[in-house]
């Protein structure tokens, strides 16, 4: 949001390299900022002969997915909660199967340096786009 700017004032997505496209400033990195962060570049790009002061506000209006699988009771796609934790993605999901390891599950996160599988406990936090895996449990 560019306040008094109502062409430029809009809904932009981040596309796959990790970058927002708006009018004037053309292309900017915004994977990994902070939203006062992306507020403040932008700010800096249009003052360099666009607008004077411009105020820039930047909010994030969805996040990607989580996913969860196993031993659930309704595996799938999910809408990711900002501050989300392994436990609260289960509940989410319907709770732990009866058959499902409660103690430990299996987090698969991939950023810009890669993909890593985690074993973490029921508290730990999740990111948008990770992938629960709840194990079985054998006794």
């Amino acid at each position: 949001m560019v306040y008094g700017q109502d062409g430029l004032t809009n809904t932009y997505a981040i596309d796959a390299a990790g970058s927002i496209t708006m009018p004037l400033i053309g292309s900017l990195p915004a994977r990994g900022r902070t939203t006062a962060g992306l507020a403040a570049e932008i700010g800096a790009r249009l003052r360099r002969g666009f607008i004077r002061d411009p105020s820039v506000a930047v909010e994030i209006e969805a996040y990607r997915p989580f996913f969860i699988l196993g031993e659930v009771a309704a595996p799938g796609q999910y809408p990711y909660v900002p501050n989300m934790t392994v436990e609260s993605a289960v509940a989410i999901a319907g709770g732990f199967s009866p058959r499902a390891r409660r103690d430990r599950v299996t987090v698969t996160h991939a950023d810009a340096s890669g993909t890593a599988r985690l074993v973490v406990p029921p508290g730990a936090p999740i990111s948008p786009g990770d992938t629960v895996l709840v194990g079985e449990r054998w006794f």
